[in-house]
């Protein structure tokens, strides 16, 4: 199997979700768990934006003792000069440099020709490379730059020495056959992507960041940019693990792995989200609190003969477990066996009436216990 590496970027990309300001101790502890989770990167924030990023990316470094750390970097020295000295604790130190080569980014927001974002492209790269372990570089809005240029500013990013080109998606604007198609033509056009890492950042905002991820690799990409919880700017980015785990169950159709720990995906979850305050939404795959739950009688009767009928990964592997709710949907079968774990013996017609009152307390919407039913029976 081809091997994927996977940066999560949860506390650069994900911090920028607004509302979010993560403290250098929490970035410490996040990225303390991230090593665990096994990526291969950490990208810990944007060092030259604030004092308090600085120290932040300072911190994550400092916590880590195997993995990667990156700083993000606009094509400045004194953006590169920031991160560099914010790394100088990491294990291995990536700078990742990013700017714009789309013709309505270089117009209406650099005001530079395109001869001239090459010469940035070169100098910054070339100025990085003598500094830390690795540059990476970031063709800002990838997927809407013109493909010729593209080839140049690939061409130019791995001439002045980037050991990893990102073609990202930006403004989540690009349909899964398009971006597998860029990987393609990008790889085709340009040889010495070969030779260094491709990577793939997709953003959500048409819901399509998981999807383009996938299609990313498919069309070349040997890295994934993700953060946990899918958390990040706008309508967030690819979901770490989700993309893990259609790659895991899906492995027939991928064929390639990653180094992740799926055993602490929920932990790593639950620790972002108590840290970031953003909560998960209870229908998130693979982390939300209805991801293993089932409710309706048809699908817990095939869960309690074999799970396999309703559930495609099992919870244990990402130190998970399944839930069989009882709700209005529910069906006899289920609720027998509650009661029976619950310990109350019923015969036949106290089952009977027992559930008949059950469904009817769970006609009116509301979450029912067994205590509600029977104690029900007691009043």
């Amino acid at each position: 199997m081809r091997r994927i590496k996977v940066l999560d970027t949860t506390l650069r990309d994900g911090e920028q979700s607004p509302g979010i300001a993560l403290r250098p101790d929490a970035k410490g502890e996040i990225a303390l768990m991230l090593e665990r989770l096994g990526v291969d990167v950490i990208e810990a924030g944007f060092a030259a934006s604030s004092p308090g990023d600085f120290a932040g990316v300072q911190a994550a470094a400092g916590a880590v003792s195997a993995v990667t750390v990156a700083s993000l970097s606009r094509a400045t020295r004194a953006d590169i000069d920031a991160a560099a000295a914010a790394l100088e604790r990491a294990p291995r130190s990536r700078v990742h440099i990013v700017l714009a080569t789309s013709t309505l980014h270089m117009e209406r927001k650099l005001a530079l020709e395109p001869a001239e974002v090459l010469e940035r492209i070169e100098s910054s790269v070339a100025y990085a490379a003598g500094l830390v372990d690795e540059v990476e570089f970031s063709a800002e809005d990838a997927t809407r730059s013109e493909r010729d240029f593209l080839v140049e500013v690939c061409e130019t990013a791995v001439g002045a020495g980037a050991a990893v080109v990102n073609l990202p998606d930006t403004v989540g604007f690009a349909s899964p056959g398009e971006y597998a198609e860029l990987f393609e033509e990008m790889l085709s056009r340009c040889p010495g992507l070969r030779n260094v890492e491709l990577s793939a950042h997709c953003h959500n905002d048409l819901g399509l960041a998981v999807a383009n991820t996938l299609a990313g690799i498919a069309g070349g990409a040997t890295q994934v940019e993700c953060t946990v919880n899918g958390i990040g700017e706008r309508a967030g980015n690819a979901s770490l693990e989700e993309v893990v785990m259609a790659l895991r169950v899906r492995a027939d159709v991928f064929d390639v792995e990653t180094g992740v720990d799926t055993r602490v995906i929920t932990e790593a979850s639950r620790l972002v989200s108590e840290l970031t305050g953003y909560g998960v939404p209870r229908n998130k795959p693979i982390v939300g609190a209805n991801a293993f739950a089932h409710e309706a009688g048809i699908h817990q009767d095939g869960m309690l003969k074999d799970s396999r009928t309703y559930q495609i990964i099992d919870p244990a592997d990402l130190g998970a477990a399944v839930s069989l709710p009882l709700g209005k949907h529910s069906g006899r079968h289920a609720f027998a066996r509650a009661c029976a774990e619950a310990g109350r013996r019923l015969d036949r017609d106290q089952l009977d009436a027992a559930f008949t009152r059950f469904k009817r307390l769970a006609d009116r919407g509301t979450l029912v216990s067994l205590d509600d039913v029977f104690t029900e029976v007691r009043a």
